[in-house]
């Protein structure tokens, strides 16, 4: 009889190899690497194979765990690949996402999850935090690409209005959502009144931490930055493990800012902008992302074969009708609503605001949030809670995986008849 390790071995080899080869071989095309990971693992899942069903709830710790560290690494990926140096005019628009879009996403699901699904209102509130943030890997058509080195030129990353947006918008969000998930945890555990639990909410949840979370992101990168762009390898064995110092900056970045009470998620992400900002046009910055972005696609191409498994084994089995028409109003009218308010009146064309309005992907992170709540506190209906979100995760793969390529070979149309325009407008001043 086969052992169950060298099942799950070869199908881990199996997975890996599909994060390796999927990306060139589906470039472009409306199927995703991430679509075929859940439909392989729903397959693997549903065979008799002596698998024990990868379930969210039985296996709250080692979900939490597995899905936190795809979430750090894709947040030190997407830093470090995000041209733009930081300022408050220049990220405008991710202000505009996270003070707008974010609490309306928020306010939006909790409500519907207590007046609709019948949530109670500590479980309503976990739905909406856990939904809230987007997902800085999935559907990465949409997302900024590789960091240019070189001489860097602001011009061009002013080009990348839609994939800025949605790139630091992700970095950020998947921070700021652990307020609204630790504000649930306390209505669960103290209850609604809010001479419970506002005081201490505001000064630690919201105060303290995030505080503390940006501190030490930027010590920790300001640090890391000096210390490796110092010199260049030259060994062969130095040249060979190019880029390795990106695990070692995201793992101490995440551990500092969480030993000291700060949140982890947003001193990856700042420290990821501060060792790029150390030596912006430096071509080890490039090697410093794809070895991140390496391990996120091993990682979650992992994450998400267990939630396809998860779905085939019965995750989604406690949705009622009205769970589900929650779970797709929250990706077809909630975010692409708050997205649209978040963005009203920003200078760009109408297509571009769409874009950005229409791509909330939900993904590993609320995946995370969700276990991390659940492991802390006591909520009535989890396994429903589950299932609408799984749901969410589900249909964000498949819809905004699909409609990625198309909508962004729109937008770089528009943006390529605007080209033509203008050089035709150049061509006819010239000649005049």
């Amino acid at each position: 009889m086969v052992e169950l390790a060298v099942v799950v071995l070869t199908l881990l080899g199996v997975v890996f190899l599909g994060a390796a080869l999927l990306p060139e071989r589906l470039e472009g095309a409306p199927a995703t690497p991430a679509m075929l990971y859940v439909l392989f693992g729903a397959a693997v899942f549903s065979l008799p194979l002596g698998l024990p069903a990868p379930d969210p709830v039985t296996y709250g710790t080692a979900t939490e765990h597995l899905a936190e560290f795809v979430v750090i690494v894709a947040l030190m990926g997407a830093g470090l690949k995000l041209d733009r140096p930081f300022s408050v005019r220049g990220w405008s628009v991710t202000w505009r996402l996270l003070a707008v879009t974010m609490p309306l996403t928020i306010a939006a699901a909790a409500l519907l999850g207590w007046w609709a699904v019948g949530l109670a209102p500590a479980a309503a509130l976990l739905l909406g935090a856990v939904v809230a943030p987007t997902d800085p890997v999935l559907a990465s058509d949409v997302q900024v690409d590789r960091p240019d080195v070189g001489e860097y030129s602001p011009e061009e990353a002013d080009d990348q209005e839609v994939r800025f947006a949605l790139t630091s918008e992700a970095g950020l969000n998947d921070g700021l959502a652990f307020p609204f998930t630790y504000l649930a945890i306390a209505v669960a555990t103290v209850g609604l009144a809010p001479e419970n639990w506002l005081r201490e909410w505001l000064l630690v949840d919201v105060g303290y931490r995030i505080v503390v979370g940006c501190v030490a992101g930027y010590v920790v990168g300001f640090a890391l930055g000096k210390l490796l762009f110092r010199h260049s390898p030259t060994s062969r064995i130095g040249k060979a493990v190019e880029g390795t110092e990106a695990l070692a900056c995201t793992l101490l970045a995440y551990g500092v800012a969480e030993l000291i009470g700060g949140y982890g998620f947003l001193s990856v992400f700042v420290a990821a902008l501060l060792i790029r900002d150390v030596e912006r046009g430096h071509e080890y910055n490039r090697a410093l992302h794809d070895f991140s972005e390496v391990l996120e696609r091993l990682s979650l191409a992992l994450v998400l074969m267990l939630l396809g498994g998860a779905v085939a084994t019965g995750l989604l089995a406690p949705l009622t009708a009205e769970a589900a028409l929650v779970a797709l109003a929250l990706v077809f009218l909630v975010r692409p609503l708050a997205g649209a308010a978040g963005v009203v009146g920003l200078p760009r064309s109408a297509g571009e605001r769409g874009v950005v309005s229409f791509f909330g992907i939900r993904g590993v992170g609320s995946i995370f949030y969700l276990a991390y709540g659940l492991e802390s506190a006591e909520f009535p209906d989890a396994r429903l809670v589950w299932a609408v979100v799984g749901l969410v995760v589900l249909v964000s793969v498949f819809v905004h995986g699909a409609s990625s390529p198309l909508a962004m070979k729109w937008f770089v149309g528009d943006e390529g008849e605007e080209d033509e325009e203008a050089e035709g407008t150049s061509s006819a001043t010239g000649a005049e």
